[in-house]
């Protein structure tokens, strides 16, 4: 006989890869909510399975759970197959409650079955069956334990619900007063106010339909987790970690300290690779310097080429391929690990005070690896208007390569004189900075959605999953494929006209001064204006392609030079910068400077990507630049007034 599954469940709980593993079909998988987006359909024998988005319930609050909630409720299918994380029955069971509410036809596979005993879980399966009078079958998707009994449940599926759920009387005597296919259709309607003359009712009677419905399913749902769960001593330190790392007082601490542990890592790791990378690069440019003197090549052709376009595109490989190559799949680990979620619920509240959403926070993260993924994993926010605000505001957060800037200037310019308490200052300094972005970040989307972004922030069911061990390799090549040199080899597009552009600036003259000299001269006087120099401000604007050739095209200006030049010592660094008029307010302006100021090309070409719109990308490069500026202003006036 031939049947049609719709298999339903919550976010994040084994859904698509019991589907993969039904269907052949390989969809990726992962540790955070919304990996489903649409109703994918795939066949194993006799069975149709749709494996529908990820909900938390048939009362909608999103795109995705609408379209599951529409499909569950208009019945068109003969078996409802609910998956559900098995070490966390009792949320789970509130899905399971309301579908049988839909239908009598439903099988419940309680997955990662296999994790129980780890966690101190034990779950008495026939007593649960006998409860809710449904086939229950444990499995594990991963290992494929116990999907072939699945199977065998499904194929020789026989209805025989017992349990029936008891609302309020006001509430059943309403259902009973309602048109509707089945009990739920009923009560959502209720809920969402479709029928008034009920609607009006309850709430002059003093009954909140949705809070009333949902007590008693909760009610219920609590009712059957105490009589088939036992839990032993060992169960608890999870939950105990859970409230120190979602805790008020701990948890946004805890984050902060573990962001600067994997961007001090990137950086300081990253260092012998990019030596590594910068040795290789100068060695192949011997050889094809040779080469085009072999071939002959005109002098200047060579030089442009070798010092121009070469130079330009080895510096950013070089910079930013090892960094990014360490952060991403860092941070992807954690998304695994289930860290990433109880990050969205610490800031969750903050964002909502700025009518954001507090998926925002995830797409914020992202950005201190490269604003162009943290602008591409905006698409997580179903909410055009949040979307858009996540967006746009994504360059505000310093990405890796601004940090090796920030990081080297705090080094030379903020000095106390104990060499371990200097380093727990710089620290401090750089912790201050990051605190600084997500404040800007935070004041920007609460003034985007009361202007141009106008609207109310959506709802967010925050999904805090179990703590998972990852597939470290899975992580690793994911990250490098789908986020590293997804970002290079844009970043590697734009870098090579600008190579050509930098070296003709500094290799050209008009009289007895560079191009380059001449530019940075003409933008001096609203450099020094906002405690800057030209030199700065050229270097930035040069910059563009990638943030990681600012300070290189800084130090090649300063010193004259007609290519980019690789200074390894601080101290050395610091005398030339200091010998060309920098002060401590200078430092403290370019650090402003280098958290605030347009995007990089990557970004803005993502952005034009991802909104369509040339309006939003023109946003994207006006807003933090006006800021930067501004707050450099504000800086030089403090200290000309001091």
């Amino acid at each position: 006989m031939h049947r049609k599954i719709a298999l339903i469940g919550n976010p994040n709980v084994g859904k698509s890869t019991l589907f993969n593993e039904l269907t052949n079909m390989h969809q990726h998988t992962g540790n955070w909510s919304g990996k489903t987006v649409g109703v994918a359909i795939g066949k194993h024998k006799n069975l149709t399975i749709y494996d529908l988005p990820g909900t938390y319930s048939l009362i909608p609050h999103s795109k995705e759970e609408e379209i599951t909630s529409n499909f569950v409720i208009d019945n068109n299918y003969d078996i409802a197959l609910i998956i559900c994380d098995s070490t966390m029955l009792e949320r789970n069971l509130n899905l399971v409650i309301q579908t049988l509410e839909v239908t009598d036809n439903v099988v419940l596979c309680l997955n990662m079955i296999d994790e129980l005993k780890k966690k101190g879980i034990s779950i008495d399966i026939d007593k649960l069956s006998s409860i809710l009078g449904i086939p229950v079958v444990g499995i594990s998707a991963k290992k494929k334990i116990g999907v072939d009994k699945l199977i065998g449940e499904i194929n020789n599926f026989k209805s025989n619900k017992t349990i029936k759920l008891e609302y309020e009387k006001e509430i059943e005597d309403s259902i009973k007063s309602i048109d509707s296919i089945n009990r739920f259709d009923a009560v959502r309607k209720i809920i969402n106010g479709d029928n008034k003359l009920v609607s009006n009712y309850l709430n002059d009677i003093g009954i909140i339909p949705v809070d009333s419905v949902m007590k008693t399913i909760y009610n219920k749902c609590s009712e059957i987790t105490n009589s088939v769960v036992k839990k032993d001593k060992n169960y608890n330190y999870k939950r105990k970690l859970d409230k120190i790392l979602t805790n008020k007082i701990t948890g946004i601490p805890i984050m902060l300290l573990m962001l600067i542990g994997i961007l001090y890592i990137s950086i300081v790791g990253a260092n012998y690779p990019s030596s590594i990378l910068f040795n290789f690069f100068a060695w192949l440019k011997d050889i094809f310097t040779n080469v085009l003197v072999t071939i002959h090549i005109p002098s200047v052709i060579s030089d442009l080429l070798i010092n121009g376009v070469y130079q330009v595109l080895t510096w950013v490989i070089a910079v930013m391929l090892p960094p990014m190559a360490i952060f991403f799949p860092m941070f992807t680990l954690l998304e695994d690990l289930g860290i990433l979620p109880r990050i969205a619920f610490n800031l969750d509240g903050y964002f909502e005070c700025a009518n954001a959403c507090g998926k925002q926070a995830l797409t914020m993260c992202m950005g201190f690896g490269c604003n162009a993924v943290g602008v591409t994993n905006a698409r997580i926010i179903d909410s055009k208007r949040e979307r858009l605000i996540a967006i746009i505001t994504n360059s505000f957060i310093p990405c890796n390569g601004r940090f090796p800037a920030l990081i080297s200037i705090i080094s030379m310019f903020f000095i106390i004189e104990s060499k371990f308490f200097n380093s727990l200052f710089n620290v401090g300094i750089l912790t201050l900075l990051i605190l600084l972005s997500i404040f800007i970040t935070l004041i920007v989307s609460k003034i985007l959605s009361k202007t141009i972004l106008k609207g109310l922030p959506s709802f967010f069911t925050i999904e805090l999953p179990p703590y998972r061990k990852p597939s470290v390799i899975k992580v690793i090549i994911r990250s490098i494929f789908d986020r590293t040199l997804f970002v290079l080899g844009r970043a590697l597009i734009i870098a090579l006209p600008a190579g050509i552009v930098i070296w003709l600036l500094a290799n050209v003259s008009i009289g007895e001064s560079s191009m380059i000299n001449i530019l940075s001269d003409f933008l001096n006087p609203f450099g020094i204006m906002i405690g800057l120099d030209g030199i700065i401000l050229l270097a930035f604007i040069l910059g563009f392609p990638a943030n990681e050739i600012v300070v290189p095209i800084m130090m090649m200006t300063y010193l004259s030079n007609s290519h980019l030049v690789d200074i390894s010592s601080l101290d050395t660094m610091k005398n030339i910068l200091v010998s060309n008029g920098w002060t401590i307010k200078t430092a403290i302006c370019t650090l402003i400077f280098i958290l605030f100021h347009f995007p990089c090309s990557t970004t803005l070409l993502t952005v034009k990507k991802e909104t369509g719109s040339i309006k939003w990308t023109i946003l994207s490069f006006v807003i933090p630049l006006i800021i930067g500026i501004v707050l450099c202003l504000i800086v030089n006036v403090v200290f000309i007034l001091l």
